[in-house]
């Protein structure tokens, strides 16, 4: 009998003779660039280092695109942001030490978001390993300890033998749900070496599928299907496993509500009879969610953002359904469904009964009527027509990414993403400099549409080299630099806590003459030119900077009362 297991693929003749005779003047780097094409990577992100310099000789060798960025936490938003747009594996090639250490902030937003990035770094030397400091250049006792709190998974290589799999191996943990960054180091010396391997052609790393058990879906399709209120809060895992479609579906056979995280955005229609949109930091939408008799929790841990700063504290049954394991039933007793997204929802939706419920459209359209009466109560006209004018003026299926700011922390709770993955933050890890480099790298992914960066003026200095990564590769990026003054949420916070702010305010340059200097245009504008100058820009070829000088306000929080 054959099993299986038992079948191995034969090579063909032609793959005997190339493995025979493999081209010279290959080193260890082209290894690694080889697999990564060999898995279906097109595009590389990232930036040259001394000890890296193995794979990026090897670049040129290959078919790969690379995108090089100014700063390494930089490349790491941009490969996060083309993971995210595209659901692949994002390359991102990184130097030892220094220049591996710069790019942690962009993978703990990555890992918060689940956004699988590919973490190449090179190492120092073999003979270096171990911790015994023997003071090579960039040298860490352990520098991949650096990355076991941040990343899925780790492998570091010791031999050429082992790229191939090591690649293969952390591109599947990158790609099985929950998506996240992997970490994979490589020494210089096996990246430097001549190599006489053969050249790696296609490898095998699917991801596995994480199945929901069946008893567990078939307890949560009952409750939901006899249930008298029930409501669903739907966050980024419904994003990354595409499973919007399922949830509007499931949502319009059990006539229950549903409210997507600021991670979830998009992932249930906005003007739908049965969205309660995204005012999760409202305590009505508070009230609303506590009164379910049974609350569906999909792809959400329920963390201080979604959960109204852990002041929600739901009175009903909860199910929830979540890839990662360590968010399931963190916050809240639940029915704790460990799977992906999608099939999950396909399971319920196999499973419910439809309920009919004529009082559930009636009742969302009451909860938005007193969330809007309670923004139109606090005089913050600028803000609406700011953020207004950023939605007429963006095309509907242009992606936006918003950096840590007064203006994303408004649309995190007001702006219609008008569909599913268009609109991304950093409110995973809460990070500043995310906008602008996540922009490039979605633009790298699709440059046929025009891409928004968001940021305020504190948060644009993280990224202000990159004007020249979005100049070299001419990509159709339009930035958005609200210009305050400070870090103008900071200083909102200090003052109500202790009555003035220390440390906020910023000396910043004449962001629209330092675009030009870079070749970028800019243009400095008005809240009532913002719409027209906005369009104008996204529909220009190219990237583009458009400066608002604005003092910005929050709406007030209901948490703190």
């Amino acid at each position: 009998m054959t099993h299986d297991h038992d079948l191995v693929l034969r090579p063909t003749p032609a793959q005997i003779t190339a493995a025979l005779n493999p081209p010279p003047g290959r080193n260890g780097g082209d290894l690694v660039v080889e697999t990564l094409a060999g898995l279906g990577a097109t595009t590389v992100f990232g930036l040259p280092g001394q000890h890296a310099l193995g794979m990026f000789d090897a670049l040129r060798r290959s078919t790969l695109r690379y995108v090089g960025l100014r700063v390494e936490n930089n490349a790491g938003f941009a490969a996060d942001a083309y993971g995210r747009i595209t659901g692949e594996a994002a390359p991102l090639l990184l130097s030892t030490g220094p220049g591996a250490l710069t790019s942690l902030a962009a993978l703990q937003e990555a890992a918060a978001a689940s956004a699988p990035v590919l973490a190449i770094s090179s190492q120092i030397p073999t003979a270096g390993l171990g911790g015994g400091r023997h003071g090579y250049l960039h040298e860490l006792p352990d520098q991949s300890a650096s990355f076991r709190g941040v990343v899925k998974s780790v492998h570091t290589v010791r031999s050429q033998s082992q790229i191939p799999s090591a690649i293969a191996a952390a591109w599947k943990s990158a790609l099985t749900a929950p998506h996240g960054p992997v970490w994979v180091e490589i020494p210089q010396d096996v990246l430097l070496a001549e190599t006489s391997l053969p050249v790696v052609t296609a490898m095998d790393a699917t991801p596995d599928d994480l199945v929901p058990r069946p008893e567990l879906t078939a307890l949560a399709a009952d409750l939901l299907s006899k249930a008298a209120r029930p409501a669903i809060i739907a966050g980024g895992g419904v994003i990354r496993a595409d499973a919007s479609g399922k949830l509007k579906v499931l949502a319009e056979k059990l006539q229950a509500p549903v409210v997507t995280t600021f991670g979830g955005k998009g992932a249930f229609p906005w003007e739908h009879p049965l969205s309660m949109q995204s005012w999760l930091e409202d305590r009505h939408t508070t009230d609303f969610l506590e009164d379910a008799d049974v609350l569906l929790v999909v792809g959400s841990g329920l963390g201080e953002l979604s959960s109204n700063y852990h002041t929600f504290q739901p009175r009903g049954r909860v199910v929830q359904i979540e890839a990662d394991l360590g968010k399931l039933e963190s916050n809240h007793p639940a029915v704790g469904i460990h799977a992906d997204a999608r099939l999950a929802l396909q399971a319920l939706l196999e499973t419910v009964e439809r309920r009919t419920d004529a009082s559930a459209p009636e009742r969302v359209r009451d909860l938005l009527a007193k969330v809007a009466a309670r923004i139109a109560s606090q005089d913050l006209t600028l803000e609406q027509q700011v953020l207004a004018s950023v939605r007429r003026a963006l095309p509907a299926d242009s992606p936006s990414f918003w950096d840590m700011t007064i203006l994303a922390y408004w649309a995190w709770s007001a702006f219609d993403a008008q569909g599913p993955n268009t609109m991304h933050s950093a409110q995973g890890a809460g990070g500043l400099g995310y906008g602008f480099p996540a922009a490039l790298g979605a633009a790298t992914a699709d440059p046929t549409r025009p891409v928004l960066a968001v940021s305020g003026d504190g948060g644009a200095l993280y990224s202000i080299a990159e004007l020249a990564t979005a100049k070299q590769y001419d990509l159709p990026v339009t930035w958005l630099i609200i210009d305050d003054g400070g870090y103008g949420i900071l200083r909102e916070y200090m003052t109500d806590a202790f009555g003035r702010p220390t440390a906020t305010e910023l000396h910043r340059p004449d962001y629209v003459a330092l675009a030009e200097s870079f070749g970028v245009p800019g243009v400095r504008t008005t809240p009532e030119t913002l719409e027209d100058d906005l369009r104008k820009a996204l529909s220009t070829p190219g990237p583009s900077v458009v400066v608002l000088p604005a003092l910005l306000r929050m709406f007030a929080p209901t948490h703190l009362g």
